[in-house]
């Protein structure tokens, strides 16, 4: 029997139980007992009583006397106690077969499980995939609804295409103003450029007249300043004569 001690945790402690052997241990000894068969809960362990048949029966055989009944009894015994050790070792091989098959059939099922799981996993990342395309085709329908409103919100292109029409003959209207415009501009500004210009040879027509006027009047006073002069001296001849 294995010794286990355990310690009393105070409180908020975990309990942690200390073995006389370590696990790797404590599996070697508990399969060797299994399969000598040398622990028991009750009475002799069934290896050593076989043991003990067999040692009495080939003590018996190998005595000198008249034993034939003897050994034949304690034969026979032997072949009991072995068949009566024989069946727990049938029942643990077949618990040993059933265990091996369990097995068997748990590394299947978890083969299985993980096929299912990494299938999951595949088709977890397909519907992630799916979400994505739904989500950007649920954005674009969005968008397309917004604008088929939007020109939902226009008016007929019958009345646009009206409307355009007048814009371009106002265009066409303005352009023609603006033309027009810009012919009488210039128009204009050749009108007072020549204006101008004869302006500018009235004014110097005037000024010429001006200064003839000026230099006929100065010679009009010399000459009348001469005539005084030689009236002076004619008076003046006749006094002295």
């Amino acid at each position: 029997m294995l010794v286990k001690g355990r310690k009393v945790a105070g409180r908020g402690e975990a309990m942690a139980a200390h073995y006389a052997f370590g696990p790797l241990e404590d599996d070697a000894i508990i399969k060797h007992r299994l399969l000598t068969r040398t622990t028991t809960t009750r009475g002799e362990p069934p290896l050593k009583k076989l043991q003990k048949k067999f040692t009495s029966f080939t003590l018996e055989i190998e005595k000198d006397a008249d034993n034939f009944s003897d050994c034949e009894r304690l034969a026979k015994t032997f072949l009991q106690e072995l068949t009566t050790f024989e069946l727990p070792l049938l029942k643990s091989k077949a618990v040993i077969d059933s265990n091996l098959r369990e097995k068997e059939n748990f590394n299947e099922l978890k083969d299985e499980i993980n096929r299912k799981i990494l299938q999951a996993q595949v088709d977890i990342e397909d519907l992630k995939k799916q979400l994505e395309e739904s989500k950007i085709e649920r954005q674009h329908k969005e968008e397309c609804e917004a604008i088929r409103r939007l020109i939902a919100m226009q008016p007929p292109r019958s009345e646009t295409q009206k409307v355009i029409t007048e814009l371009e003959k106002e265009i066409a209207m303005l352009e023609a103003e603006n033309t027009a415009g810009s012919r009488t501009l210039e128009l204009r500004k050749k009108q007072f450029a020549l204006l101008l210009h004869v302006v500018d040879e009235l004014q110097n027509t005037i000024e010429e007249e001006q200064r003839s006027l000026v230099e006929e009047m100065r010679i009009a006073i010399d000459e009348h300043k001469n005539g005084l002069e030689d009236a002076s001296g004619c008076s003046e001849a006749m006094a002295v004569d």
